[in-house]
């Protein structure tokens, strides 16, 4: 309902916004030492944006990072390890303490919504970037192009161009840092499985039209229970019942038993993730573990992992992607994209993938040991 309420005043109030207010003037700016980031929305736009933000970190190491997030995203940026200060526009003086901020760059993440836009006209910082993919456009000093085709951490990393940042030929991994005391709680909460290599399932989905189904993830966890390989379902408190239905047969479900700090962690002691399309799957990209991903609604080429160690799964129907800007429509079919994925493909992309790993040891969890080593590899 709270989303709701949002985009009916972004409709209402950042509309006429970005259609009155006045161009900012393009002011001189030698070196930013308070830079803010804004980025509403869900946990795995705030995932994808850590590259960006570590670029920052990287070009500018003795400026300030802000980042002005809300509840449900904000908890990733945790996991971010240049973030100086975490402001949450739907916490008490949040909004408001960083309009009335002093910075000199502001950067809107933003792909289509104009209330963060209008944010960013009234802190009126002497530089402001972000996306031009529509009227918005005309509150910021810089306007970047958006593509649809573009991964999601490239499109952030775009947004740096204004300030002399080029985009690096590929994204390192890792670039999440788990801290210390998650990493020591999911130790505590992995123990029945004494030292077990096992697979993280992760069976949630912002939305219905993205899930795969208990049913189908159980019959996964059956198939690698078979070979002696153990299951730890991951998840929020709205996933817990559907984690318990998928380990009947054996398994662990911390669904909604964990901070998502303490969730990463587990993540990250797991020989890969099988999830859908959902922030958790960009968190396991972020740590450098493998995954197993299912799309269809949503755009493989903006948000599937890319790497050497993932397998994106897509039937391509033609009525897929339907996704666009955040916004699925409803689905008239039951979402045969995701349904028509059986449960033997889905097992043999993982088993392939357990396959490849001749290390069959307990895997360290991922830390970096500056916050910028992935740049430098």
């Amino acid at each position: 309902m709270r989303i709701a309420v949002l985009k009916l005043i972004d409709r209402l109030v950042g509309g006429v916004a970005a259609a009155v207010l006045p161009a900012p003037a393009l002011r001189p700016l030698a070196s930013p030492r308070r830079i803010l980031l804004i980025r509403p929305g869900g946990i795995g736009d705030a995932v994808l944006l850590v590259p960006a933000i570590l670029a920052l970190k990287q070009r500018f190491p003795e400026a300030l990072i802000s980042v002005l997030a809300e509840r449900r995203n904000g908890s990733a940026l945790a996991l971010c390890p240049a973030v100086d200060h975490l402001l949450l526009y739907d916490a008490q003086y949040g909004l408001l303490r960083a309009i009335r901020g002093a910075y000199d760059v502001v950067i809107d993440t933003e792909q289509w919504h104009r209330l963060s836009a209008f944010v960013t006209r009234l802190i009126n910082a002497p530089v402001s970037i972000g996306f031009a993919s529509n009227d918005r456009q005309r509150l910021f000093t810089h306007r970047v192009s958006y593509c649809h085709e573009d991964y999601e951490a490239r499109s952030f990393i775009n947004l740096l161009a204004p300030l002399g940042i080029e985009p690096p030929v590929s994204l390192r991994v890792p670039f999440l840092r788990v801290p210390e005391e998650a990493a020591s709680r999911a130790s505590a909460l992995l123990d029945p499985l004494g030292g077990a290599r096992f697979v993280a399932l992760f069976p949630g989905a912002s939305i219905a039209e993205r899930r795969w189904g208990a049913e189908r993830f159980r019959g996964v966890a059956e198939r690698l229970n078979a070979r002696g390989i153990p299951v730890v379902v991951v998840g929020g408190k709205d996933d817990a019942v559907e984690g318990a239905a998928i380990v009947q047969a054996g398994g662990l479900n911390l669904a909604g038993k964990t901070t998502l700090a303490e969730t990463a962690a587990v993540i990250a002691r797991s020989a890969l993730l099988l999830s859908g399309d959902s922030g958790v799957l960009h968190i396991a990209v972020g740590l450098g573990v493998p995954t197993v991903s299912l799309f269809g609604p949503g755009i493989e080429a903006k948000w599937g992992p890319t790497g050497e160690g993932d397998i994106v799964l897509n039937k391509h129907l033609p009525c897929s992607p339907c996704t666009r800007f955040g916004t699925t429509p409803r689905c008239p079919c039951q979402a045969r994209c995701l349904s028509e994925i059986t449960v033997a493909e889905v097992a043999k992309a993982v088993e392939k993938l357990l396959d490849q790993a001749l290390d069959l040891r307990v895997s360290p969890i991922p830390r970096l040991s500056s916050p910028l080593s992935f740049l430098n590899h």
